[in-house]
């Protein structure tokens, strides 16, 4: 298997994670918000959507000529 391909998406989502907590940590809500009320929740959250973001920048391969 080649693992080469998921690092952009390991990067993203670590870097989601620390922005993540750093964004509960300095700004996140105490008064019962779903995301941002909770470090885990919203250090999971900005992982997955920080593994997503490489996907965006992609360029797939055409087999036209």
């Amino acid at each position: 298997m080649n693992w080469k391909k998921y690092i952009p998406t390991a990067i993203g989502a670590i870097a989601g994670a620390i922005v993540g907590y750093s964004y509960w940590y300095f700004w996140g809500c105490t008064n019962g918000c779903a995301i941002t009320g909770s470090p885990v929740n919203n250090t999971l959250y900005f992982a997955f959507m920080g593994g997503l973001v490489p996907g965006l920048f992609k360029v797939e391969k055409s087999t036209a000529k």
